[in-house]
């Protein structure tokens, strides 16, 4: 009895340990399953030139809604309207490593030393709504509005406008940044379709640095030296239209109209942005065309950035989609702008 009971017991142990070199032997043949690695947030550092306007604030907004979007870091400066601003904030990207650097150009000219650095150090460098005079190798691409395209549609409208008017066409013009892509494009632009009627004359052009400030400061100005009321007057003539570059000059100088009780009934004023204000402003009948510049670029601005840091070439230049709002237009179909 004894003998069979110890039988009995020496079985169990060894199925017990069995079992446990079974399990053993399986977990050893098991493959070990690795902790997935993290992917690397791609660092986009990313220079605006302020935020002057609801425009430049939009644009703003829409690259960092899209940076959060498509789960990109963005490393943001301010430039304040400087160019040295600018510059230490690229070299600081440059330091950081950044993936990618973005910056939106306050002039044309003065970055081939900085973006040759960048260069050197492997950061590839889109521009952004505004160009530059540089070697084009020394960047990957261009994204934003076709400023020529802009000033043509703006002409557009004033020769349809005034098709059937016959003498001079006085146009005074409100320009932007001096020195800037932009404002050499919307002019050139301009220049090129009313060029094909002599009627059409710029009997002046002048640099509002595309604030409102400056906007209601030049048309003080024309209204004090003119002291009249039915319009606006340049050195003794009427201005038949005004060509503004943008809606915060264009805006600026309403607010002087307004101020001193001038009327501008039978002025056209054409402005550029498209803003919420400056579309109030059509619809009021304030103004009557305002040619879009859309500064919603976060989106696309994401796409080349994370082809561009994967390796991939992007188009040397990309423009946004953009459109024309005219007086003729049926009110009750706009959107709200947003910005």
């Amino acid at each position: 009895m004894k003998n069979k009971k110890l039988a009995t017991v020496i079985l169990c142990v060894l199925s017990t340990c069995t079992v446990i070199l079974s399990s053993c032997s399986k977990k050893q043949n098991e493959p070990v399953k690795e902790k997935p690695v993290e992917e690397k947030k791609l660092i986009l550092g990313f220079s605006q030139i302020g935020s002057e306007s609801a425009w430049r604030t939009r644009n703003t907004q829409s690259i960092y809604e899209a940076a959060a979007e498509n789960d990109i870091q963005i490393i943001f400066d301010d430039a304040q309207q400087k160019q040295e601003n600018q510059l230490k904030a690229i070299r600081s990207f440059i330091v950081y490593q950044v993936d990618v650097i973005a910056f939106v150009p306050i002039v044309e000219d003065g970055w081939d030393n900085v973006l040759t650095e960048a260069k050197e150090a492997g950061i590839p460098v889109i521009l952004v709504d505004r160009q530059i005079n540089a070697d084009p190798s020394l960047y990957a691409g261009f994204l934003g509005e076709d400023g020529v395209e802009e000033g043509r549609r703006a002409a557009r409208y004033l020769v349809n406008k005034c098709k059937d008017r016959h003498g001079s066409i006085n146009i005074y013009e409100m320009a932007g940044t001096e020195n800037s892509s932009v404002v050499r494009d919307r002019a050139n632009g301009f220049r090129e379709v009313i060029a094909d009627d002599p009627k059409f004359k710029i009997i002046h052009s002048e640099d509002g640095d595309f604030l409102r400030s400056r906007g209601k400061e030049i048309a003080e100005n024309l209204i004090t030296q003119s002291s009249k009321k039915d319009g606006l007057y340049f050195n003794g003539q009427k201005i038949d239209a005004v060509y503004s570059h943008n809606d915060s000059m264009t805006l600026g100088m309403l607010d002087s109209l307004e101020n001193y009780g001038v009327h501008t009934n039978d002025t056209i004023i054409i402005s550029v942005d498209a803003e919420q204000k400056s579309i109030d402003a059509l619809t009021a009948g304030k103004l009557n065309c305002v040619v879009e510049c859309n500064p919603n670029l976060g989106p696309m601005l994401m796409e080349l950035v994370k082809q561009i840091a994967g390796g991939y070439s992007i188009p040397f230049i990309t423009y946004n989609s953009e459109t024309v709002f005219t007086e003729s237009d049926d009110f009750s179909l706009y959107q709200p702008r947003g910005y």
